[in-house]
């Protein structure tokens, strides 16, 4: 009787414990891990393998494909937006979480293009897709009024895209910007006078013309002079105008440090100046400050004739 031939069976690799250990090097490295790296830590499987857990993994929602310089990484899937982009297919999952790690400062399109790896068409049509379902917004940057950013829909748009209190439609408020710097001043030039009218001695007057920036940004809040809602750095920003003029000068006050050795705060106060002489006409007409004066000549490519500041300042 022959003997039987014993064969012994492969019993296949647990697809489970693959994709345990992928997951467990997503949370090892937060940045991502990619091919290379599964390569190293899992050698006994092979390519096929990889691919159908990984697969598996993306479709179940439990990990993001994502690019990361010239290479594609896999990165653990944040819970909540895997609930938001239910339904979606990989590539829109994708996009989304790009535009989710731009936050508030939005991304342009290109960016989005590059990051995905995915032609124009593709993203253009995923973003319309996104913003159908009001996952996301374009927002118009002032950086460049032709392009658009892409954010979260339920983010508010970062100061730097919107240009904050100072625009409106990407367009530059001047004569708002030019109201709050005459009632700031309005402000410290009446403090100092007041102070002057109260007070003996000039240290003591000096000392009393100051006021915090806090104090100007009350004073305008109850004037009622405007729309949007200002913040203390938006009046911080008129301050420096008037710095700049010279009308007004800012001093600094560090508050005592605490008890661990920390520094404390500091406050900005502000107050208004006169000249201790007034400007001669040279430093006001634009010649005074040319930068390229020494190059100006009445036969030269810069000359007086075609000067064009020269020409406002004598409209002016």
């Amino acid at each position: 009787m022959a003997e039987e031939e014993t064969i012994v069976k492969k019993e296949p690799v647990e697809a489970v414990d693959l994709e345990t250990r992928i997951l467990e090097l997503c949370k090892q490295n937060p940045d991502g891990v990619d091919d290379s790296a599964i390569l190293v830590d899992m050698p006994q499987f092979d390519a096929n393998q990889r691919v159908q857990a990984i697969n598996r993994l993306l479709s179940t929602a439990k990990i993001d494909l994502l690019k990361s310089g010239n290479k594609l990484v896999y990165k653990l899937k944040d819970p909540s937006s895997a609930s938001v982009v239910k339904g979606s297919d990989n590539q829109e999952k994708v996009v989304y979480q790009i535009i989710k790690e731009a936050g508030n400062r939005g991304i342009w399109i290109r960016d989005i293009r590059y990051q995905s790896n995915l032609l124009l068409t593709q993203v253009n049509k995923i973003l319309k897709n996104l913003e159908s379902k009001k996952l996301i917004k374009a927002v118009k940057s002032v950086a460049a009024s032709k392009k658009k950013v892409y954010m979260l829909y339920e983010l508010e748009p970062d100061r730097s895209v919107t240009g904050g209190a100072w625009y409106s439609d990407q367009d530059f408020e001047s004569e708002f910007v030019e109201v709050l710097n005459q009632q700031c001043f309005k402000y410290l030039n009446e403090k100092a006078a007041n102070a002057r009218e109260t007070l003996s001695t000039p240290i003591m007057q000096r000392n009393a013309s100051f006021a915090s920036s806090t104090d100007v940004w009350k004073y305008i809040s109850e004037l009622g002079i405007s729309k949007v809602k200002l913040a203390v750095e938006d009046i911080e920003t008129i301050l420096d105008t008037l710095i700049y003029d010279g009308k007004v000068e800012r001093s600094i006050v560090a508050g005592p440090c605490s008890s661990s050795g920390a520094s404390g705060s500091i406050t900005k106060l502000y107050r208004a100046i006169k000249p201790l002489i007034q400007p001669t006409g040279l430093t006001r007409m634009p010649c005074g400050t040319c930068p390229v004066f020494h190059l100006c000549s009445e036969d030269g490519v810069i000359s007086p004739t075609s000067c064009i500041y020269m020409k406002e300042w004598l409209d002016y």
